[in-house]
């Protein structure tokens, strides 16, 4: 049984380039990313959602 993803393909793909283990990915997959990647692109996913949220109540 397979979990289900929050975050599209497409955003951890952009998420992973902007943090450069994108390369690794493309290798091997994203089973391929250590732990702390894996943690430093769900700060990053909320620390983009939280900027978001301030732009959308302005």
């Amino acid at each position: 049984m397979g979990r289900r993803s929050i975050m599209s393909d497409s955003f951890k793909e952009e998420i992973a380039k902007e943090l450069g283990f994108y390369d690794k990915v493309q290798k091997d997959g994203w089973g391929g990313i250590t732990t702390r990647e894996a943690g430093n692109m769900v700060k990053r996913a909320i620390q983009m959602a939280e900027e978001q949220m301030l732009k959308d109540r302005q």
